[in-house]
């Protein structure tokens, strides 16, 4: 059976787009070599392929495109967005937040550097007393505005190939039947009974296991991802 590489190669730039943009994940993920290779071809149409997504979704070929060029030629970027600083995926806030530097690092596949910024986002948006104290009690999660989390998650999906988001994590953790001592080593927060090592021990790439990011800190147990994970901004969407 051909390969979804070698039967790519066969296809326009268009085709391989067309493919790219509505198949399942799973084929997309076959294909994201491809793209990358072509990338030049990639340049030559209308948007570079983005007018085939939606700004205000979470379509990772749309996010493995702007990796891809950022990867080869970053200028070009410019030029696609327009000269908003912000990035080419819309990201509301009912706060009034700026989540431009998230969606550069995340861009960039700076996931460490936007996994800071996520929990940093997290405690602004829990409010000031979690702002002051450094840390969000489990109890804040309710009042932290749907849009906002939204946000943060579309952009973790879509810049991680569909693999890291609130939304992948509570996903697996409903595979697993809600045992979260079962998610931790899936996620690879654990290994063999012992807690992952922060920051160093983590895998900080594109490579780490589905579900490894956005982390959450478990020092004081699992009522706060239990309360992430199902709010209805993220149980809604999976």
């Amino acid at each position: 059976m051909p390969s979804d590489k070698s039967h790519s190669s066969n296809l326009t730039i268009q085709e391989l787009l067309d493919q790219f943009s509505s198949s399942s994940s799973r084929k997309r993920r076959g294909l994201t070599s491809s793209i990358e290779e072509r990338y030049d071809e990639l340049l030559q149409i209308e948007s570079a392929g983005l007018h085939l997504f939606d700004a205000e979704g979470d379509n990772w070929s749309a996010g493995w495109i702007l990796q891809v060029i950022n990867r080869k030629k970053p200028d070009f970027l410019e030029t696609l967005f327009n000269g908003k600083s912000s990035g080419w995926f819309k990201t509301p806030s009912s706060k009034g937040i700026d989540y431009g530097p998230l969606q550069k690092n995340l861009l960039e596949e700076k996931f460490e550097e936007a996994d800071r910024l996520t929990t940093s986002f997290l405690r602004i948006l829990a409010g000031d007393s979690a702002v002051e104290r450094g840390y969000v009690y489990f109890s804040e999660i309710a009042s932290i505005p749907s849009v906002d989390l939204n946000t943060l998650d579309r952009l973790w999906i879509a810049y991680s190939q569909g693999r890291f988001g609130f939304s992948i994590q509570a996903k697996i953790l409903n595979s697993l039947n809600g045992r979260y001592e079962m998610l931790w080593p899936r996620i690879g927060w654990k290994k063999e009974g012992v807690w992952t090592r922060y920051p160093r021990s983590f895998d900080w790439t594109m490579s780490a296991p589905e579900g490894h990011m956005p982390l959450v800190n478990q020092l004081r147990g699992v009522r706060l991802m239990d309360e992430i994970l199902k709010h209805p901004a993220i149980s809604s969407r999976h």
